[in-house]
């Protein structure tokens, strides 16, 4: 049996040379509480025949096609570990500007909604920041379509003392008003399936990738329920796919004439993300 770090490595990517080399080391060095530059120090370390054991389990998840957020239980976004499971989508790091961004517009005693809320990641990490900044007496809220999701996320809430309302709900239908909106929807086309990892494919739920043909299908029903969900002032902050910019447009200029709509690229230069504030 391999008893070192290279020797697991080694052995797992020959089992399958299909396998991502860094997957393999995340999920490695994440059991033993290694940064990667931790990791590759200690390659040739000798585990203990309770680390050996156990990541001999987790390379066979791995090989059997099981992400590797999954494996481990959690995923880390914008610095908090937030518990995932089978049935929520994993945080992606694309989505921790969009938390950046609303931070910029929180204030004082907001009621903010995180829409689709999934594993709870958005919520956690805005309400916690918000904590961090001063910012007092929010009234925070969570809405999913999927009893899983709002389960998972509860924990999540729970773990950092968090004080949110859950609700289930279809996009904002049986919704309160709220001053802030923010969402990370479905909004893969079904086109798109083809060329996605195989991985993010067997694993995550279909309800939190797909947007229809298009992609679109939760935008449309956002923009046509949003005003009777928004405060005066109200702002939304919604995540989108980088070749949907054009169609999303022409969509708010068509539906929400009477909100300020901004787009932001992420940060790697594609255009990711849309902010819209009710000018009345």
């Amino acid at each position: 049996m391999p008893k070192t770090l290279e020797e697991i490595k080694k052995k797992t990517l020959n089992d399958d040379p299909q396998l991502l080399s860094e997957d393999v080391d995340y999920v490695l060095g994440e059991r033993l509480g290694y940064t990667p530059s931790q990791f590759q120090l200690h390659l040739k370390d000798e585990l203990t025949p309770e680390q050996q054991k156990q990541a001999q389990k987790d390379m066979k998840k791995l090989l059997l096609g099981n992400s590797p957020q999954y494996i481990l239980g959690y995923a880390w976004f914008l610095g908090y570990k937030i518990l995932v499971e089978k049935g929520v989508l994993i945080p992606r790091f694309e989505t921790e500007e969009l938390v950046q961004w609303a931070l910029e517009n929180i204030k004082d005693s907001d009621t903010v909604l995180d829409l689709g809320t999934g594993s709870g990641a958005i919520m956690t990490a805005l309400a916690s920041e918000a904590k961090k900044r001063g910012i007092k007496d929010l009234n925070l809220y969570a809405s999913d379509i999927t009893d899983k999701a709002l389960l998972i996320s509860e924990e999540n809430f729970l773990k950092y003392d968090l004080d949110v309302t859950t609700r289930k709900a279809d996009v904002l239908v049986g919704l309160a008003k709220f001053d802030l909106i923010v969402s990370n929807p479905p909004y893969i086309k079904l086109s798109e399936k083809s060329l996605m990892d195989q991985n993010v494919i067997n694993n995550e739920p279909d309800e939190a990738l797909y947007g229809g043909e298009d992609g679109l299908d939760f935008y449309r029903k956002f923009v046509k329920q949003v005003r009777d969900h928004l405060n005066s002032q109200g702002q939304f902050f919604m995540e989108f796919g980088f070749s949907e910019k054009a169609a999303l447009q022409q969509l708010f200029a068509n539906e929400l004439p009477d909100f300020e709509i901004e787009f932001r690229d992420d940060i790697a230069g594609k255009p990711r993300m849309i902010h819209g504030k009710w000018e009345k």
